[in-house]
C-alpha cells in the first residue's frame, strides 16, 4: 500500500492538531486533508472538503470501537490516498459506542481504478480485526503506523483462528462439526462503495466464523462485484443485506428467509444479524421485501440467453413507461383543450397568454412532446444499461438518439440497446495498460463504445431498420377491413396473456411507438390495445359480482377493487385472479381481450393518449362503439371464467364460497 500511505499522510497527535479550531470531525477532516495536499494528492483543499462533508451527510462514518473513517469520491484527488489521525481525546464522528480515537480520511479519484480500491477494501476489512486496530494505538512512529497500513505487519488473528482449527477436538465438538452448518449469503454495499460496504462484510465473515456458520459475501462495491455462485445461493438457507443503495439482481433471492438492514448494521452487529438469520431459518421465516429495481424482476444468474434477453428488454420497457405516460397524458390534455389543431401552435417561450386556453393547451402538448422524445433514448439506455450496467448508459442513449436521427423508431432503439450493451461488454474484455484502468469507466469505455454504436446504426443497420420502420408505419395506416381486425384479435390476446408480462409490454410498446408518429393505422391500434388490456380485470370484477359463490371471500374483495382498475388501464388487476386459478382465468381474459381489439379494430375508434382508460374516452374516436368493444369483450371473458369455474368439481373441503379457502386450494382443484 505504499502509493497509498506515506509517513508523511500520518498524524499521531490529531487532538493537538486541532485544538485551536475545536476538535470536531470537520477539523479533523481538515487537518488530514492538508497533509494530502502538501504531497500534492489533492488539488483543492476546499471543493475536496466539500466533498467529503457531502459523504458524511448521506450517513456517519463513525465505527464502533473508536474508528472514524471519512471518505468520498472527488475530482480533486489525483490519486487513492489515505491519511491517518490518533485522537487521545477523541473526535465525534457520529459512532454509537462514542468518539473515535483512530481517524482515517480515505480520499478516490473520481475515477479510481479497481486495482486501488481493492487495496483499499483490504483496509476496511482489516479495521475490523482487533489486533490491527491495537498494534496502531501502541505504534511509536509514524513510520510504524506506515509500515502497519503498508501490510508489512499484518496482524495474527486469522493465524491465531488457523492454528486453533488444528487443534484436536473432543468428541462432542467432532460431533457438532459432523453436523451441516447454517448456510447463509450477504450482500454489502454503500453509496461510494468503497470503506462501509467491505467493513461489513469482513465484520459478517469473523462474525461467522465465530458462530459455526458457513457465509459467502457479495460485496457491490466500487472496484465491481463479483456475482455468488448460483450453487451457493441455491444452498443457502438465508440471507443478509447489508446495504444502503439498491442490491443489484435481488430476484436471485427470492423466496430465502432473509435479513434487510443498513450497511452500517452489518458493521456495528453482524453477530446478532447472523442470529435473527437463524432464527428466521428456524421458523421458515418469509423473506423481508424491498421494491426491486425493474431489471432485477427478471432473468437469474444462471438463466439461458432468451430469459436474459426479456429481462433487458423489459428493462428499457419499464424505464421507458413514465415517460409513455407523463407525455402521452399531455398530449392528450392538450388535445382535449385545445383541440387537434393545437400541433400547430407556435412554441410558448415566444408566445404565451395566461388567460388564453389555446395558450395552455399548447404548453401541454410541447411539454408532452418533449417527454415523447426521450422516449426512443431511453428505451436504447436503459436496455444498455440491463445489459452492462452504468457504462452502457452513455453508448445505449447515444444509439437511441440516433434512432431518431435516421427515422428507425423504436425498432431501432431496441437495436441500439442491445448494440450497446454488447459493445460495452466487448471493451471490458480487452486487457487495458495499468496506465488507463483509471480512465476506463469515465473516458475509454464510453468513448469506444458510443464509437462503435455510432458507426454500426448510422452506417449499417440505421437504414435498414427505417425502411423497414416506414413499411410497418405504412402497413398501419392503410389497415382496414379483415386485416385490421386480425390485428386487432392478435393484440388482444398479447395483452391478455401474460396480464402485465413481457407479452403485455411488447404489444404495448409496439402502439405507443406509433404515437410517435401518428396515422389512422397507429391510432386504431393505441385504442385496440388499451381496450384489451382493460377486459382482464374488469371480466375478473363482472363473474364476482354475478357468482360470487364461484370465488373465494378474498376473490370477491379484490373483484371490487378490479372495476377500478380494470377503468384505469391496469391490466395487472386480473393477477390475484390469474395467480390462484390460471387454466381458467387466463383463457378467459384472453378470449375477451381478443373481442375487444378485434371490435375495436371493426368499429375504427381511434386514441392519441397511451393510457387512461375510461378517464380519457373522451378523447377516443367513436367513444361509444369503444364502450361497446369493452363491455363486449367483459361479458365473454367473464361468461367463459363463470362457465368454466362452474364445469369444476371441488374436492371434499375445497369449496371457493368457504372463508378458509386460499388460492392454493383453487389451484389443487385445478
Amino acid at each position: 500500500m505504499s502509493e497509498l500511505i506515506t509517513a508523511g499522510l500520518v498524524d499521531l497527535d490529531l487532538s493537538a492538531s486541532t485544538a485551536g479550531t475545536g476538535g470536531t470531525k470537520e477539523a479533523a477532516a481538515r487537518s488530514l486533508a492538508e497533509r494530502m495536499r502538501a504531497l500534492g494528492r489533492v488539488t483543492d483543499l476546499e471543493g475536496f472538503l466539500a466533498d467529503v462533508a457531502a459523504r458524511e451527510a448521506q450517513m456517519p462514518t463513525g465505527l464502533d470501537g473508536g474508528i472514524g473513517i471519512p471518505h468520498c469520491r472527488s475530482a480533486h484527488v489525483t490519486e487513492p490516498t489515505l491519511a491517518f489521525g490518533r485522537a487521545s481525546a477523541g473526535i465525534d464522528f457520529g459512532a454509537p459506542d462514542g468518539p473515535a480515537d483512530l481517524i482515517f480520511l480515505i480520499a478516490a479519484p473520481a475515477g479510481a481504478d479497481s486495482d486501488h480500491l481493492t487495496i483499499l477494501s483490504a483496509l476496511a476489512r482489516q479495521l475490523m480485526n482487533a489486533e490491527f486496530t491495537g498494534a496502531l494505538r501502541a505504534a511509536e512512529s509514524a513510520e510504524a503506523v506506515a509500515a502497519l497500513l503498508r501490510g508489512d505487519a499484518p496482524p495474527a488473528r486469522e493465524e491465531v483462528r488457523a492454528a486453533a482449527a488444528a487443534e484436536p477436538t473432543s468428541p462432542a465438538a467432532a460431533d457438532t462439526s459432523r453436523r451441516q452448518p447454517l448456510r447463509i449469503v450477504a450482500v454489502t454495499s454503500c453509496p461510494t462503495g468503497i470503506a462501509h460496504t467491505y467493513m461489513a462484510a469482513e465484520a459478517l465473515r469473523q462474525a461467522a466464523l465465530d458462530a459455526g456458520v458457513e457465509l459467502v459475501v457479495e460485496t457491490q462495491g466500487s472496484a465491481g462485484f463479483t456475482r455468488l455462485d448460483p450453487a451457493v445461493v441455491a444452498a443457502a438457507d438465508g440471507v443478509i443485506l447489508a446495504h444502503d443503495v439498491e442490491v443489484r439482481e435481488r430476484a436471485r433471492f427470492a423466496g430465502k428467509p432473509t435479513v434487510d438492514v443498513g450497511v452500517k448494521a452489518g458493521v456495528n452487529r453482524p453477530a446478532e444479524l447472523i442470529a435473527e438469520v437463524r432464527e428466521l431459518a428456524a421458523a421458515g421465516g418469509a423473506p423481508v421485501a424491498r421494491p426491486a429495481a425493474p431489471m432485477d424482476a427478471g432473468a437469474g444468474v444462471g438463466d439461458g440467453f432468451g430469459t436474459r434477453l426479456r429481462t433487458w428488454l423489459m428493462t428499457g420497457v419499464s424505464y421507458m413507461v413514465p415517460f409513455v405516460a407523463a407525455g402521452g397524458l399531455l398530449i392528450a390534455l392538450a388535445f382535449a383543450v385545445g383541440g387537434y389543431q393545437v400541433n400547430k401552435a407556435p412554441s410558448v417561450a415566444d408566445h404565451f397568454l395566461w388567460t388564453e386556453s389555446a395558450s395552455w393547451a399548447a404548453l401541454f402538448f410541447q411539454t408532452g412532446g418533449a417527454a415523447f422524445a426521450f422516449l426512443v433514448p431511453v428505451l436504447a439506455g436503459y436496455i444498455a444499461y440491463g445489459m452492462a450496467d452504468r457504462p452502457g448508459l452513455v453508448p445505449g442513449f447515444v444509439g437511441g438518439s440516433i434512432a431518431l436521427t435516421v427515422n428507425a423508431g423504436f425498432l431501432g432503439g431496441l437495436i441500439a440497446g442491445l448494440l450497446a450493451g454488447a459493445a460495452v461488454l466487448g471493451v471490458r474484455r480487452v486487457t487495458v495498460p495499468p496506465v488507463l484502468r483509471g480512465i476506463m469507466p469515465v473516458v475509454v469505455i464510453p468513448l469506444l463504445s458510443s464509437a462503435v454504436v455510432g458507426f454500426l446504426m448510422f452506417l449499417v443497420v440505421g437504414k435498414p431498420v427505417a425502411a423497414l420502420q416506414k413499411a410497418l408505419t405504412d402497413w398501419l395506416g392503410g389497415l382496414s377491413g379483415t386485416n385490421a381486425v386480425v390485428l386487432g384479435a392478435v393484440l388482444g390476446l398479447m395483452m391478455c396473456f401474460d396480464l402485465g408480462g413481457p407479452l403485455n409490454k411488447c404489444a404495448y410498446t409496439f402502439a405507443v411507438g406509433g404515437l410517435a408518429d401518428p396515422n389512422a393505422g397507429s391510432l386504431k391500434v393505441m385504442a385496440a390495445v388499451m381496450a384489451a388490456g382493460m377486459v382482464p380485470p374488469l371480466a375478473m370484477a363482472l363473474a364476482t359480482a354475478v357468482r360470487g359463490r364461484l370465488f373465494t371471500r378474498a376473490e370477491r374483495e379484490n373483484g371490487k377493487a378490479a372495476w377500478v382498475l380494470g377503468a384505469s388501464f391496469i391490466t395487472e388487476g386480473a393477477i390475484p385472479f390469474a395467480a390462484a386459478d390460471p387454466l381458467r382465468v387466463i383463457p378467459s381474459a384472453m378470449a375477451g381481450g381478443a373481442v375487444t381489439g378485434a371490435l375495436s379494430m371493426a368499429f375504427g375508434c381511434t386514441l392519441r393518449a397511451p393510457h387512461g382508460g375510461a378517464f380519457v374516452v373522451p378523447l377516443i374516436g367513436q367513444p361509444l362503439l369503444y364502450l361497446v368493444a369493452i363491455a363486449a369483450g367483459t361479458g365473454v371473458g367473464a361468461a367463459l371464467v363463470v362457465l368454466l369455474k362452474g364445469l369444476r368439481r371441488p374436492e371434499p373441503g375445497t369449496e371457493p364460497e368457504t372463508e378458509t379457502e386460499t388460492p392454493a386450494a383453487v389451484v389443487t382443484a385445478a
